[in-house]
């Protein structure tokens, strides 16, 4: 993959992580973990996001526990 490319791809990653601030990342959590995505593991585990934070979010208990956080 040429220079160009690389730079192109590595911009558009950072611009995405950038402009999503703790709390939002805190929301979006919430929403997948409600909707049983797994991608919100990956957002948890980005942030640092503690089950105490989740749980004010507005997520389940049973959720928060199943995660083992």
């Amino acid at each position: 993959m040429g220079k160009s490319k690389k730079r192109i791809i590595y911009k558009g990653k950072n611009l995405q992580l950038t402009n999503l601030t703790r709390t939002e990342a805190i929301d979006t959590a919430v929403k997948l973990l409600n909707n049983n995505d797994r991608e919100a593991y990956s957002l948890i585990t980005l942030f640092g996001l503690t089950a105490e934070e989740i749980l004010e979010g507005g997520a389940s208990y049973e959720i928060v526990k199943g995660l083992g956080i």
